[in-house]
């Protein structure tokens, strides 16, 4: 089993930054797939990016490249989101998933991930 806990969230104006940390404990090394994705009240979850643990290759949703940035501590075990230039429509709770492996059709499919975290909010004002 893995364990995942997010944190680092919070409200921050339009144009502002946050880094979103996920700190994984358990099994980690069964891990080699990690990723983020976002739920905004009312829509469906959607995944933001991915980073295959081992290779360092990171994939990114349209909608937040250029802007966002995954990276990994292996060391630490900790997973990070760094969101810079953030928009009111980055506004979700944002979860961190972690898969045994990765499969370039799923990299972005929720039902994918076996493990997954509470989530933390992420609030964006005009």
């Amino acid at each position: 089993q893995v364990q995942l806990v997010e944190s680092g969230g919070g409200s921050v104006q339009a144009g502002g930054s946050l880094r979103l940390s996920c700190a994984a404990s358990g099994y980690t090394y069964s891990v080699y797939c990690m990723a983020w994705f976002r739920q905004a009240p009312g829509k469906e979850r959607e995944g933001v990016a991915i980073i295959y643990t081992r290779s360092g290759s990171t994939y990114y949703a349209d909608s937040v490249k250029g802007r966002f940035t995954i990276s990994q501590d292996n060391a630490e075990n900790t997973l990070y989101l760094q969101m810079n230039s953030l928009k009111p429509e980055d506004t979700a709770m944002y979860y961190c998933a972690a898969h045994p492996f990765c499969s370039s059709g799923s990299w972005f499919l929720d039902y994918w991930y076996k493990y997954w975290g509470q989530g933390t909010q992420v609030t964006v004002s005009s």
